[in-house]
């Protein structure tokens, strides 16, 4: 089990309201705005295991994964503190990391509905999905 992050603690009050963050994200995703509101840099935490959206000294986003052999991440959860959503950041944290595991080579597994939603929307970025390990179905919410 992987210590909970700053971006999706196990918090009995957090799970009432994780359906309504997951949704505001994929909303976001679904209306894709072409760039982001805000210019932040998006660093790969291999230690950790997260990709982080960082604004000047701050994370402001975070999307969690697990490595799956030498050419799979299986992407967990895609996140955004409050005050950064609608902004674009869920949508260009998940074309960067996206665009990270294509140069590398890489597939995923998605666990992801923001994610998913995301490629739904960008087909560009089937290839990467792993077809003996897709993940979440396409249009889950």
């Amino acid at each position: 089990m992987t210590d909970p992050t700053p971006y999706a603690p196990e918090h009995p009050e957090r799970r009432s309201t994780r359906s309504e963050d997951r949704a505001t994200l994929i909303d976001e995703v679904i209306d894709d705005p072409h760039a982001p509101a805000l210019d932040f840099a998006v660093v790969n935490d291999e230690k950790s295991g997260i990709y982080e959206a960082v604004l000047g000294d701050r994370e402001i986003a975070g999307l969690p994964y697990h490595v799956a052999g030498d050419d799979r991440l299986v992407l967990l959860a895609t996140s955004v503190f409050p005050e950064y959503r609608e902004q674009g950041v869920a949508t260009e944290l998940i074309r960067r990391v996206l665009d990270d595991v294509r140069a590398q080579n890489r597939t995923v597994t998605i666990m992801c509905p923001v994610v998913r939603t995301f490629i739904d929307h960008n087909p560009e970025y089937t290839d990467l999905i792993d077809p003996e390990h897709p993940g979440v179905a396409k249009g889950h919410r």
